[in-house]
């Protein structure tokens, strides 16, 4: 059993469809071992892993302790006079210690999964796919990081100010409490990781030609509707800075998306044999079947009756021609 965990018995042309289901098994149970593994070391050094996820708590109520403090507002006297987190309840002190496992497991098991993931799919790629398929993962796994990382740096810290500036315009005293910022802080890191892979997503679509790359940017004013309100809904406050600052991001990566698409739909396409652009579709399916004997347009468009009539086969003897009946006392009709 344990050597079947670490490496496969058989390569995946000889498997047969249960194999193939039990190798899917098999790479489930190693993303849910690493993630495990992430889990009980965060349990483990449970005293380090807080201290990681109060520092945007901190950059909040010191900006300039803060790598990017610039991008950051001053912070009120309140905000730095904010005690430690405080938690009132048992279940909420084991729910902080899950949540910070389940931050850890996530960012050990995230390389884990693209790599099975990769390793389960490639048997039915090309090689040209194949090649491509390992930078596609790295891809994925720099702009998942790089999402959780602005999230976690700039995203978080400023929510926190926002927040307490709403409590103290409204005379409120805000009792930080820790299981909820921590679940906040989790929960920003992961979305904008995953918010962050669309563009990879666009691309596989117009991989697979589902949707053409010229579509797309013809409904760019769509598309960037469709983000403001994705960002709307990732940020907890979707206060003017960091809507705008993440629109941006995420328009521009579907910009990049688009010409990245472009230039992979036109060399499938080419070595294929079809037309580079695939609005030529279109017009070919548009044009009749005598556009291939005249390319150049000059001569008239000959009627198809007329052009299939030299290849019809010799007429059946016609039917006796009808007469017009006869007038009203005629009696030759009769003979």
């Amino acid at each position: 059993m344990l050597s079947t965990f670490i490496r496969r018995n058989k390569p995946k042309a000889e498997m047969t469809f249960l194999e193939h289901l039990d190798d899917l098994r098999i790479s489930m149970l190693r993303v849910l071992g690493v993630f495990s593994v992430g889990m009980v070391a965060a349990l483990i050094f449970y005293e380090e892993t807080p201290a990681l996820l109060n520092m945007p708590l901190e950059w909040a109520k010191h900006p300039e302790t803060s790598p990017i403090g610039f991008l950051l507002g001053q912070s009120s006297e309140g905000l730095r006079a904010i005690p430690e987190l405080k938690e009132f309840t048992f279940m909420g002190v084991w729910k902080v210690l899950m949540y910070a496992a389940f931050g850890v497991g996530i960012a050990l098991a995230s390389p884990v999964f693209l790599y099975e993931t990769a390793r389960f799919v490639g048997p039915a790629l090309t090689e040209r796919e194949k090649r491509v398929l390992v930078p596609f993962c790295f891809a994925a796994l720099v702009l998942f990081l790089m999402g959780s990382t602005l999230a976690f740096f700039w995203l978080s810290p400023m929510s926190v100010q926002i927040w307490h500036h709403f409590a103290s315009g409204l005379k409120m005293d805000v009792i930080w409490q820790a299981s909820d910022y921590y679940g906040f802080v989790i929960m920003m890191c992961l979305l904008t990781g995953l918010t962050f892979q669309f563009p990879l997503a666009l691309i596989v679509v117009m991989w697979l030609e589902i949707v053409r790359p010229r579509t797309l940017l013809r409904h760019w004013r769509g598309m960037l509707f469709g983000i403001m309100c994705l960002v709307a809904l990732i940020t907890p406050i979707a206060e003017p800075i960091s809507l705008f600052v993440m629109t941006g991001v995420l328009f521009g990566f579907y910009l990049v998306a688009v010409a990245i698409g472009t230039g992979i739909v036109r060399r499938k396409r080419v070595a294929r044999g079809d037309s580079a652009d695939p609005e030529d579709d279109d017009l070919d399916d548009d044009d009749g079947p005598d556009d291939d004997d005249d390319p150049d347009g000059d001569s008239p468009r000959r009627p198809a009756s007329s052009a299939a009539a030299p290849a019809a086969s010799p007429a059946a003897p016609g039917r006796p021609k009808q007469l017009p009946p006869p007038a009203e006392g005629d009696l030759s009709s009769l003979d």
